[in-house]
């Protein structure tokens, strides 16, 4: 069973046809999440944590009880099983749009994947919807079986969601198992540091970018947290930032803190100090 499924999902990987659908779709939702206050919303940068995977929990858990009082206590729970229904439909609405926020910002196999996955529960959620129609006209049977049939198209993509996060990596801290240098390490001359200069380094074998603004020079992990891109061939924007080339993710040079996303978590920031023209990092102990 294990192999089959792993292989249904490959095959949706490579419907390289899916890539016209994909890529508009993707564009419509990146200009529609452009400004950085509905980005940073939807890619939860507020909360310190993608926000996509804990809203899923709210229609699922709803839709989930529907059915089990459906089950279980049949008409006798007819009208809180519909108002379970009827909450579930309200949470898919920020649930499917910081979804949509997140997989706009894939390639490749994840975002086919990540569209049938949309699809999936567009399907499923409309089967809740026609069920909560039915249920308020009191054609409770019907509506058990929409919910039923609407239950089992989320349940099957959730693993499609499961397989995109764990199996594939999407929405994962991109740096949370680089290794902790703790001891001071000669990087670069002071010299090599232009004004605004993005100079890779690698303490440790961690990459670090290094770069001088305003007079001072600022240390933090060149592997963005959100995809994995290459801080160091970013660009310096206003309010000392760094800004990600894969995804626009911006974070503070300070301090390494996530001011836009689509990255949700912090960049880590190394200390950093100059003793005779040469530049020193270590791993940030705060």
């Amino acid at each position: 069973m294990r192999e089959r499924i792993q292989r249904v999902i490959q095959d949706i990987g490579g419907l390289t046809a899916l890539d016209g659908i994909c890529d508009k779709a993707a564009g419509r939702v990146q200009w529609v999440t452009r400004p950085t206050a509905v980005k940073n919303a939807l890619s939860g940068t507020w909360l310190g944590h993608p926000v996509h995977p804990a809203l899923t929990d709210l229609p699922i858990g709803a839709w989930t009880t529907a059915f089990f009082l459906d089950l279980t206590a049949g008409r006798a729970s007819a009208s809180s099983a519909r108002r379970l229904v009827g909450l579930g439909l309200i949470a898919a609405v920020p649930t499917a749009a910081s979804g949509a926020s997140d997989w706009s910002d894939t390639y490749g196999p994840t975002r086919r994947i990540g569209l049938v996955h949309a699809l999936g529960n567009s399907a499923g959620t409309l089967l809740q919807a026609a069920s909560w129609v039915a249920r308020r006209r009191g054609r409770h049977r019907l509506g058990m079986a929409l919910s039923g049939v609407g239950l089992g198209f989320t349940v099957c993509t959730a693993y499609l969601g499961g397989h995109l996060s764990f199996a594939l990596g999407n929405g994962v801290n991109h740096t949370a198992f680089q290794p902790t240098v703790s001891d001071w390490t000669d990087v670069a001359d002071l010299s090599e540091l232009g004004e605004g200069q993005l100079v890779r380094v690698t303490p440790g074998g961690v990459p670090v970018v290094l770069v001088q603004h305003e007079g001072t020079v600022f240390a933090l992990s060149a592997t963005c947290v959100h995809a994995g891109g290459p801080l160091d061939e970013g660009k310096i924007v206003e309010d000392g930032c760094i800004q990600c080339p894969w995804h626009g993710s911006t974070f503070r040079l300070a301090d390494g803190r996530a001011v836009r996303g689509p990255a949700a978590v912090d960049e880590p920031s190394w200390e950093v100090k100059v003793t005779d023209g040469r530049v020193h990092v270590r791993s940030s102990t705060s």
